[in-house]
């Protein structure tokens, strides 16, 4: 059975950094996506950042270009979310998400999840 995992969330000042990752128990080539989402109370499920197979295409939602970046290092079966610069409205619990097709921003298209971590950004 396929398991995600997660780790690096925490406390943080606005203007900080954290690195989140999400190891996995599949074939990293079994999942051509890997992403992460987002979602605070009240609100639905929202998409952060993708990454492809192979590490070379990203996608980054709006809200957190040039702030964070995602990563995957498939001979550790992980994948990273740099977050840098953080601001309290990031506060919520982020999500690792894996499919098997291209990426999507639809989180009714992925296949795994984890069971989140939460990232806390005070002000």
């Amino acid at each position: 059975q396929v398991q995600l995992v997660e780790s690096g969330g925490g406390l943080v000042q606005a203007g900080g950094s954290l690195r989140l990752s999400c190891s996995h128990s599949g074939s990293s080539f079994s999942f051509s996506t890997m992403s992460w989402f987002h979602q605070t109370p009240g609100k639905e499920r929202e998409f952060v950042a993708s990454v492809n197979w192979s590490g070379e295409t990203t996608r980054h939602a709006e809200s957190v270009k040039g702030r964070f970046t995602i990563s995957r290092d498939n001979a550790k079966k992980t994948v990273y979310l740099q977050m840098s610069n953080l601001k309290p409205e990031d506060t919520a619990v982020y999500y690792c998400a894996a499919r098997r097709g291209v990426s999507t921003e639809d989180l009714k298209g992925y296949d795994y999840w984890g069971q989140g971590t939460q990232v806390t950004v005070s002000s």
